[in-house]
C-alpha cells in the first residue's frame, strides 16, 4: 500500500498511525511537503494522510498553500483515493468540502475526551490535543465526535472514495508532544496550561495512547475499503 503522507517538512512525524500502517499493513510512505504540492498536484496512492502544522487554515498568509492542498484532496477523493486528516490536515480536509476553520479563544494542549458519537471510528479518549482552531464540519459530512470546542471527528462518504478527519492527535508519540509543548511554552504560559506537568505526564501515557492509535487506524482503514452500493470498484489493498 502506497501511502502520501502531506507534512510540514519541519515536522513530519507520523508516529504511532505511520508505525501501525507500515507494521501491519505493509505501508510505504512517500513523504510531501506540503509547501511545495503547487496546483494541479494529483497523486497515485491508495491513501492520502494529511499530518498537522502550526499553521492556520484561515492565514490570508496560508491562501495558496491551502488551496493547494484542498485541490489535491478533492482530486485524490474524485479519482478514488481515499483521505485521512489529523489536527490541521482534518481542518484542510474540512475547508476543501465546504466546512470551516476558525480561531478559538484558548488552545488545548494536554488530554482531552470528547463526546463520540461513533465509538469505533472517534472514541473519546483521552487523546493528545494540540491546536488554537476549531472545525466547523462540511455539509453533508457525518459527525462523528464532538466538543466546546468544536467539532473532534467527521467523515463523508459522497466521493468516489471516503475520507474521515480527526481534530486530535492520534499519531503523536510521547517525544513529539514534548516537541511541541516545549515550542509551545509561551502560549501555555499566557493560558495558564502547566507546561512542566504535561512534559512530566507524556511518558507514562505512550503505551495507552499507542495501542488506542493501532486500534483507531485499523477501524479507519477499515471503513475507508468498505464497498458502497452503487460506486463502481476501486482496488485499494489496505490488509496486508
Amino acid at each position: 500500500m502506497n501511502i502520501d503522507v502531506v507534512v510540514d517538512a519541519s515536522d513530519a512525524d507520523p508516529g504511532f498511525v505511520g508505525e501501525r500502517l507500515v507494521e501491519v499493513h505493509g505501508g510505504v510512505l512517500r513523504f510531501r511537503d506540503r509547501d511545495l504540492v503547487g496546483s494541479g498536484a494529483t497523486t497515485e496512492a491508495d491513501l492520502l494522510l494529511l499530518l498537522g502544522s502550526a499553521r492556520s487554515v484561515w492565514d490570508a498568509g496560508e491562501t495558496a498553500t491551502v488551496a493547494a492542498e484542498a485541490a489535491l484532496i478533492l482530486t485524490a477523493l474524485h479519482s478514488g483515493v481515499p483521505v485521512i486528516g489529523i489536527c490541521y490536515g482534518a481542518q484542510v480536509l474540512a475547508h476543501a468540502l465546504g466546512g470551516s476553520v476558525s480561531p478559538m479563544s484558548e488552545p488545548e494542549i494536554g488530554w482531552y475526551q470528547h463526546v463520540s458519537e461513533d465509538p469505533v471510528l472517534c472514541p473519546p479518549g483521552p487523546w493528545t490535543q494540540c491546536h488554537s482552531d476549531m472545525i466547523v464540519a462540511p455539509p453533508g459530512a457525518r459527525t462523528l465526535g464532538s466538543s466546546t470546542t468544536g467539532c473532534q471527528g467527521f467523515a463523508t462518504d459522497d466521493h468516489r472514495a471516503r475520507s474521515i478527519g480527526w481534530q486530535f492527535h492520534p499519531e503523536v508519540t510521547p517525544e513529539r508532544f514534548s516537541i511541541w509543548v516545549e515550542q509551545e511554552r509561551a502560549l501555555c504560559e499566557r493560558h495558564g496550561i502547566d507546561s512542566d506537568r504535561l512534559l512530566e505526564e507524556a511518558p507514562a501515557r505512550g503505551s495507552a495512547l499507542r495501542s488506542a492509535a493501532h486500534t483507531l487506524t485499523d477501524a479507519a482503514l477499515v471503513w475507508l475499503s468498505a464497498p458502497r452500493p452503487g460506486v463502481g470498484p476501486v482496488d485499494r489493498r489496505f490488509d496486508h
